[in-house]
């Protein structure tokens, strides 16, 4: 899928989160969620599938034209944000079978040594693509 097609995609799913702390002339130029490949763990077994829906439905993971956003969590909400100009680099590790699906960690390292690893991530190419596009 192409950014564009997603953008125009996401404007129907994009989470609360983000739109409720996006800045003055900020936008969406890229999200993306969990990939479906969370189902198929252990956690997901004993849960009946309940706590990746959760996870995944949830999880918010965005660029926008002056920051990248990424909030995790339900009760316990971890957030990361971070300004465009403040990132060294965006990372993308797959796995053979990351590969064929389309998921991976994506790993963002800001200017001063911050290193932030998000595992299971659709599209992390397409997010990093994003990121370089607007760099």
């Amino acid at each position: 899928m192409s950014v564009c097609l997603l953008r125009t995609y996401n404007y129907w799913i994009m989470g609360r989160y983000v739109n409720t702390h996006l800045i003055k002339d900020e936008s969406v130029v890229f999200e993306t969620k969990y990939h479906w490949v969370i189902f198929l763990t252990l956690r997901s077994l004993f849960t009946l599938t309940i706590a990746p829906m959760i996870q995944r439905a949830l999880s918010e993971f965005v660029i926008t034209n002056r920051r990248i956003i990424i909030k995790t969590g339900f009760i316990a909400r971890s957030t990361f944000e971070m300004n465009l100009s403040k990132i060294e680099s965006v990372n993308v590790d797959q796995s053979v079978a990351g590969r064929i699906f389309n998921y991976g960690s994506i790993t963002i390292i800001g200017t001063g040594g911050t290193k932030e690893t998000f595992n299971n991530i659709s599209l992390p190419l397409s997010f990093r693509k994003a990121f370089q596009e607007l760099c």
